[in-house]
């Protein structure tokens, strides 16, 4: 009877422990889904920026193209 016991207890013990783990490995997943969405918008950001300073120079160029 007491073996018997011994032995669940440490099942419970170790069903917990695993969970924990589990627990712990997914939040640290999700974070790293979070970098790398930080990045990609990062991205995104510095391509819109150049493009808009790549239409402004081809502006600027227009216009004094004009005054000639």
């Amino acid at each position: 009877m007491s073996k018997l016991l011994s032995i669940l207890i440490a099942a419970v013990f170790a069903v917990s422990t695993g969970s924990v783990f589990a627990a712990s490995h997914m939040k640290a997943a999700g974070e790293k889904k979070d970098e790398m969405k930080k990045e990609v918008k990062k991205d995104e950001k510095a391509a819109k920026k150049e493009a808009k300073k790549d239409a402004k120079a081809e502006k600027k160029e227009m216009k004094k193209e004009e005054k000639k």
